[in-house]
């Protein structure tokens, strides 16, 4: 943008000059100056919209002192072309100041604006953290005062304080990733191994659901430059969110497959699907209409696909289910086909 307000400035500068050496030299002898100071305006208009009201001001009077020799040229001036010229250095200034004063309120409006959609967010995303970490504290203390008082089972309370506390942190690792740039380090690794360590992080939260994960995936390795913690991460989060959208007795099918150029992955379950607002806003950060979780775990899965070139995309409708598909372009395919083999 720096560079382009050089060029603008230039433009800015040497237009006019231009405007009146056409004037004074080359048509001096026909003397359309009518046409030629009506073109003042373009540069009037583009320091005006660039620069604001403090731009305008300082163009109009640059244009205004190459304007001056119009009014002591040896030419014949009669009166009317006197009030002429004088009415084009009234008019041009009260164009440059409402064009100038209107560009510099609306960008107030605009930062104004920013400040208010920025202070929503973060009071909105303050309210659902402060409640969904509300959730597993009262968890924590209830069950830590229960094994204080010897009451209840321990191992369960234990149980019960670990999921609590990993949900505790997970939800500070999602807000943390929204609010710096996910850093990627790359390299090739299989594909394969990575689904299987995901889909093995997600098996006990099956088991508690009564979800069955049914996984199908290639038999040679899928090679891929990826950064492995991130994508299990994106993983985890797609496969724990379709065990939650699958209910009891269900199935969550996982499947990879090498399509032409791609790697696809699939995760589908038998849910009862989404509605077309929850499939339009899926996406967006703190979206949410589940009672717990942040409302940034799609965006920050998307976020880490695509950061890796990949893409992510749902099919989902009311009473079919939910099928999220990940693509990644595979270079292994790719090369093979440019050596033709």
């Amino acid at each position: 943008m720096v560079d382009k307000k050089k060029y603008y400035i230039f433009a800015i500068v040497v237009f006019p000059l231009l405007i009146t050496y056409l004037h004074f030299s080359v048509f001096k002898e026909q003397s359309p100056h009518i046409v030629l100071e009506e073109l003042y305006y373009i540069p009037l208009g583009l320091g005006s919209l660039l620069f604001g009201l403090r731009g305008a001001l300082l163009t109009y009077l640059y244009v205004s002192a190459l304007y001056l020799p119009y009014f002591s040229e040896n030419w014949t001036i009669t009166f009317l072309s006197l009030v002429d010229r004088l009415l084009h250095l009234l008019f041009s200034g009260i164009f440059v100041f409402l064009a100038g004063f209107l560009v510099d309120r609306e960008k107030r409006h605009q930062k104004q604006s920013e400040k208010d959609r920025l202070l929503a967010c973060l009071g909105h995303a303050a309210t659902i953290i402060v409640h969904d970490l509300k959730n597993p504290l009262i968890t924590i203390l209830g069950f830590a005062k229960h094994i204080r008082e010897g009451k209840g089972n321990a191992d369960t309370a234990i149980r019960a304080i670990i999921d609590s506390a990993q949900n505790m942190e997970r939800i500070v690792h999602d807000v943390l990733d929204f609010t710096k740039p996910i850093r990627f380090e790359s390299k090739e690794e299989d594909m394969r191994s990575i689904l299987n360590r995901s889909c093995d992080s997600c098996k006990g939260k099956a088991e508690e659901e009564g979800v069955t994960l049914s996984v199908d995936i290639p038999a040679k390795p899928v090679n891929i430059a990826i950064d492995s913690f991130q994508m299990q991460r994106a993983l985890i989060n797609l496969i724990d969110n379709a065990i939650e959208a699958a209910g009891k007795g269900q199935r969550v099918i996982i499947n990879m497959a090498l399509e032409m150029n791609y790697m696809v992955i699939k995760i589908k379950d038998c849910g009862t699907g989404m509605d077309k607002e929850t499939l339009e806003n899926i996406f967006i950060p703190f979206y949410s209409k589940k009672s717990g979780g942040t409302g940034l775990g799609m965006y920050i899965a998307k976020e880490v696909i695509e950061g890796q070139g990949g893409k992510i995309r749902i099919e989902s409708k009311t009473g079919w289910g939910t099928e999220v598909l990940v693509e990644f372009p595979n270079k292994s395919l790719e090369e093979k086909k440019e050596r033709g083999m």
